[in-house]
């Protein structure tokens, strides 16, 4: 089972074989990127400063993260909920993933599973950059961007008027999980034609953590990525973009259980993917219509998983569940001038999601071996269509960028639960959503502007928190509700964006957000008569509020670089009068260094968290603890070099991590209280990447 990757590598270094006579001498770099132009905040590029809302660049480290997680763990208004090593969901200011959109070059990925992490069906190494835009997303890219939307950006297959072609490749160990990972991307281009090929490969082992070597940590990846350009004419070409992740052996520790409903004999009872992959098929369009310029395409995206659980005391699988969550979209936005001032957008989206989990179980005592169906639900779908405007103008200094957006979405299912008790009527249902933002930024000097941004979201409930009546691997006998009214959230957001040249550089922003009709599973206290377990019921809840302040700081100190980042949130369920549950609790992050473009270069970070002891009791019925606080420190130094070989420019890296070997887990760690999966502990990693 360890072989694929292997094997990938292989493949990628037997491309080095390349005669050099046939590499020219343009270089694609590892670090280059669109600078502080960002696509996904209005859907073009615009500068990061000159945009009204709170955007993170993100850039994976030479020694640094495996998964999107470890990226963007630490980071201002940043943080990770997690069931295990390759399990590790995006948090936005306290939103988790069903109120963030992740999308793999502008397009969504959709899915419905409880354990593990969309986010990390994308290898780190074929990225260009992630954005991350925090607060009220859905004028643009609909249901689910409350928290705000991650787009994991890929390069573009661009033209160039000469014939040209280069590359980047990497490879990284590391010793807490005895992980090797490698990547290499091919770019090729000329007037009428662009390519970009990628396969990146990941073979990790379990970490050690200062308790000692974690159990099913480890997992397997490959990628394989092929971008393509073609130039049909002077103002319109077309693009296809084709991308196949897949995932061996990944488990999820933080779903470990025992007792609660699950029988005895059983022990242990674990959720694991034996296999996983997500494939995605995408051609669009790019086309120049009078002053202004089309973009279109149609995709189909596949998210394929297998779910079982494994008793410890059988030695198997008691529970097997395969589905493919199937989504077929497609897509357009024209974007105009008006009046010569105005920068106008409109645009509509439809996409359509299928589900039909199909699910076995041995659920007869003592034997454990009858082999039965009972299938969550059965033909699940969630159809979105949506059309929206966006308007980008200047009234006076100042920068205004408006939008709305109506959609129309819409569940249905065959079947909810399964047996005697399974609901066949009243499952179909339609929200219809207006959502809008208007934001503004007016600069107070040449280096520093002041934003405002007011803005209105939504998000329809997902396929599970509809129609799934099952047991999961949390202990807990989940039941849905078809009827469940979409949450909307109501936003202010008030920031600082400074880029002196030479000087500091700095964001700061405050936040509030109110969310009505929130969707949540509510433990009842209650328990489910044919299976034993606890219930946890899929409910909307009157309001809840979320609240914070972050901020990050960049600046000269001598031959130094000092930065700062930090995060204070706050979320209360007004329902309960408590606090909302699983809120990431406050932490500063400290860094000092020495950049070079070529030599040595270091950095040195201490990340310190606070305790977090506002914790939901009355909605958990219990469940949710404290978490104590920690202080992490980190480091990573290099060398840059200048032509090497056939490349030209590399860089070896060391990473240390954890330095102390602190034990500690984060608070949106998966688990039962007191036996959460322990943080890796002191590791270091190599790395070497070049361009050519």
């Amino acid at each position: 089972m360890k072989s694929r990757p292997r094997k990938l590598c292989l493949a990628m270094l037997g491309l080095f074989a390349v005669p050099l006579s046939l590499i020219p001498s343009f270089a694609v770099h590892a670090e280059t990127l669109l600078g502080e132009q960002v696509v996904t905040a209005k859907g073009y590029a615009g500068d990061a400063l000159e945009t009204p809302q709170a955007i993170e660049v993100l850039r994976p480290a030479a020694s640094g993260a495996k998964v999107l997680g470890d990226l963007m763990r630490g980071g201002p208004g940043l943080a990770v909920q997690s069931d295990g090593a390759w399990g590790q969901n995006p948090v936005l200011r306290g939103l988790k993933r069903e109120s963030v959109v992740v999308m793999v070059d502008g397009l969504r990925v959709n899915s419905a599973q409880p354990q593990g992490a969309i986010a990390s069906f994308m290898d780190l190494g074929l990225l260009d950059r992630v954005e991350v835009v925090k607060g009220p997303g859905s004028v643009l890219h609909g249901s689910g961007a409350m928290g705000g939307v991650v787009n994991m950006l890929t390069p573009d297959a661009a033209f160039s008027a000469d014939e040209r072609m280069g590359g980047r490749a990497g490879l990284r160990f590391g010793s807490v999980d005895k992980g090797v990972t490698g990547a290499l991307l091919v770019q090729r281009s000329n007037a009428d034609h662009a390519l970009v090929l990628g396969a990146a490969g990941r073979d990790i082992g379990d970490y050690r953590s200062p308790d000692g070597r974690e159990d099913r940590t480890g997992y397997d990846s490959n990628t394989l990525l092929a971008k393509y350009r073609h130039r049909l004419g002077d103002d319109i070409s077309l693009r296809l973009n084709l991308q196949r992740h897949e995932d061996k052996d990944v488990w999820y520790p933080g779903s470990a259980r025992t007792g609660a409903g699950i029988p005895p004999p059983l022990g242990v009872a674990t959720i694991h993917s034996p296999e996983q992959r997500r494939e995605l098929y995408e051609l669009g369009v790019d086309a120049r219509l009078g002053e202004g310029q089309l973009s279109a395409e149609v995709y189909r995206q596949e998210v394929f998983r297998q779910i079982r659980a494994r008793a410890e005391r059988l030695g198997r699988d008691y529970v097997r569940n395969d589905v493919t969550f199937t989504t077929d979209g497609l897509r357009a936005k024209y974007m105009f001038p008006v009046g010569g001032s105005h920068l106008l957008t409109v645009g509509a989206e439809s996409w359509r999601m299928k589900g039909d989990p199909e699910r076995y179980m041995d659920n007869n005592p003592p034997f454990f071996n009858n082999n039965q169906r009972n299938d969550p639900f059965a033909d699940g779908e969630i159809e979105a269509t949506g059309v929206f405007v966006q308007d980008e103008f200047e009234l006076g200094r100042s920068r205004i960028v408006a939008g709305a957006r109506y959609d129309r979405v819409k569940g249905d299912a065959r079947q909810k639960g399964w047996g005697p008790a399974a609901q066949t009527s009243g499952l179909d249902s339609t929200d219809n959503n207006l959502s809008w933002s208007l934001g503004a930024i007016h600069p107070l000097s040449e280096t520093l502007n002041v934003y405002a941004n007011l803005g209105r979201a939504y998000r329809a409930a997902d396929m599970r928190e509809r129609f799934e009546d099952s047991a999961r691997g949390d202990g807990y006998y989940h039941v849905g509700n078809p009827q469940l009214d979409p949450e909307v959230s109501t936003s202010v957001e008030l920031g600082l964006k400074s880029a002196a040249s030479g000087g500091i550089e700095y964001q700061l922003a405050a936040f509030y957000t109110r969310i009505d009709d929130y969707i949540a599973g509510r433990v009842t206290g209650a328990t489910h008569a044919g299976s034993g377990l606890p219930l946890k019921r899929t409910e909307n809840l009157d309001k809840v509020t979320i609240y914070g302040v972050e901020g990050s700081a960049r600046a000269p100190v001598g031959a130094f670089v000092a930065d700062a980042g930090f995060t204070w949130l706050r979320g209360k369920n007004h329902q309960d009068g408590e606090p909302l549950y699983q809120m990431p609790a406050p932490e500063l992050r400290l860094g000092i260094g020495q950049p070079a473009d070529r030599g040595f270069y270091w950095h040195a970070q201490l990340r310190a968290v606070a305790e977090q002891d506002r914790i939901a009791t009355r909605f958990s019925n219990g469940t949710e603890d404290a978490t104590s606080g920690f202080v992490t420190a980190d480091a990573e130094l290099g060398w840059r070099f200048g032509p090497v070989g056939f490349f030209n420019g590399a860089t070896a890296a060391v990473g240390l991590h954890n330095l102390a070997d602190k034990r500690y887990h984060e608070h949106l760690t998966d688990g039962i209280s007191g036996q959460e999966l322990a943080a890796p502990g002191r590791g270091l990693t190599l790395s070497l990447s070049g361009s050519f």
